[in-house]
Parts: C-alpha cells; structure tokens; sequence
C-alpha cells in the first residue's frame, strides 16, 4: 500500500467514513523524497527506539519500523487509529497509542531513544517543550514543522527569540531541509521544514529556573532596552541591572534578542 500516494490516502477516508481534521492539523505526506529526507535525518539502527506524534496515516510510521527496533506512535484521533491498524498489521514492532501526547505522562524509556515525527503544527513548540525538559529526553528530536517557527528555532543573534532560547538551551538546532506546501495533502496554506535537535548531553550547569525567570523577564517587551525590561521583571533597580549587565559585557541599550545562549547563562551565573 502506497501511503504516499493521495489515491490511497482518499481511499482509505471513504473506506473508515471521515474526513481530514484541519483542528487536528492532519496535511498527509505525498513525497517520497521528502520521507527519505526524514528518515536519513534520524539515522536509525535496530537498537533504536523511536516515538512518533500524530502518525496519521502510518506512512512515515512504516519506514521507521523497517528500520528501528520498536515505534511508539501516539496518536490522539481515534479514527485514525483504526486506520493505522489496517495500515500497520504487518509490523510487529510498532505500538500504537491513542492519547493527547501534551496530557500524555511518560512512560519508562530506554535511555538513548529519538523522537521522529510530522507534527501537526498547532503543537510544535509544546511538544519540543515537553521533550527537551523531560527528565529522560531523547537524543535526537527529526521533526517536520512549520518553516517560519524552523527559522525561529534555529535563529541566532540580533534574531533569537524566547522559543529559540528555549530551545537552544537544550538542543543544537538544525534545519536540514525545506519542505513545498505541495509536498502534502490536503495542501496547507504554508511550507514546511525538517529540522534536527541534537540534545546536549552536558550537565546544565546553571539554575533552570533562574534561567528562565531571567530570560522571560528579558524578552517580556521585546521592542524595550533590555534594561528596563529586566529592572521592570526582576524587581531591581536599574543601577543594578546596568552594573550587572556591563559585568558580562553586555549594553544596557541592547535588546533580548542580540544576546546568545550563552549570554543568558552568565547572566544567570552572576546575578
């Protein structure tokens, strides 16, 4: 069965009496380059472990069980997953699991799985959220999403944002690839991108919290000096915030988005 194909993908709606989900955010996969492209990206071996979120049809789902030693696919629409039983019987290695992956607990894990997944785009920055600060988070996130919020994952200074922050914190970001809207069906409204999260393996060695606290005191008003926006946030003169910003080398006329990763951290450090 050619999952990539939209013949069967409309086949397989007449046959279980539903339609695509905008709500849901299901734009199905139609090109085999692309799924190459994902698969690659992961690297996969037999000792692998991989969770999938939202894997629609199983089309991405049938690649990675030829390849990894077990899927866990998550998927929250429960006609879908009646699909996916049709279209996955042949795979013994793939456990599918109907659930919210944002209300999902996490279950045990090997200490070295990946998540790969087409995710639908209403849930990219929680789900890459709830991975990265998971106790036990993967090694390597292979995600498709939006390419306007790849951009902004992968920005550095003067673009960063908090969701790069966020994420940068955790992860070497990477976009691998750019991806046409008419790589899909039903074809959404925008393109796409494949990106790579390495997930750093290093100890973090600084406070989490503190660290966020600061840097989303700093980005609170992001047209604003970061001066006023970390006196105004953190409840510090500004005397001391401009001592302890030139401390670090930092101007108090900057704003949040021209500091690194790495300036937040020895903020962080020295407050």
């Amino acid at each position: 069965m050619d999952l990539t194909s939209k013949r069967t993908i409309k086949q397989l709606f007449r046959k279980y009496h539903f339609r695509p989900s905008k709500r849901l955010g299901q734009y199905f996969l139609i090109s085999k380059s692309v799924l190459k492209k994902i698969i690659e990206a992961a690297s996969l071996n037999l000792k692998d472990v991989v969770i999938e979120i939202g894997p629609g049809m199983g089309t991405l789902t049938e690649e990675l069980a030829k390849r990894a030693k077990k899927v866990v696919a998550i998927e929250k629409d429960a006609k879908m997953c009646e699909v996916l039983k049709e279209t996955l019987k042949d795979f013994k290695n793939v456990e599918v699991i109907q659930e919210d992956i944002l209300a999902a607990g996490f279950r045990p894990l090997p200490a070295n799985y990946k998540v790969v997944a087409n995710l639908p785009y209403y849930i990219t920055s929680p789900v890459i959220r709830k991975f990265l600060e998971a106790k036990n988070p993967p090694v390597l996130m292979v995600l498709m999403v939006q390419k306007e919020i790849a951009k902004r994952i992968c920005s550095e200074p003067p673009r960063m944002s908090l969701l790069s922050v966020s994420v940068q914190f955790y992860a070497k970001p990477q976009v691998l690839s750019y991806v046409s809207k008419k790589s899909f069906w039903p074809q959404p409204k925008v393109d796409s991108a494949i990106i790579k999260l390495k997930v750093k393996s290093s100890k973090l060695k600084v406070d989490k919290d503190l660290f966020f606290n600061i840097v989303k005191a700093g980005f609170s008003h992001p047209r604003k000096q970061i001066i006023n926006n970390l006196s105004k946030g953190l409840s510090l003169s500004r005397e001391k915030v401009k001592i302890w910003l030139e401390k670090n080398k930092i101007s108090p006329t900057q704003r949040a988005e021209t500091l690194s990763v790495n300036d937040w951290k020895h903020l962080t450090r020295s407050i």
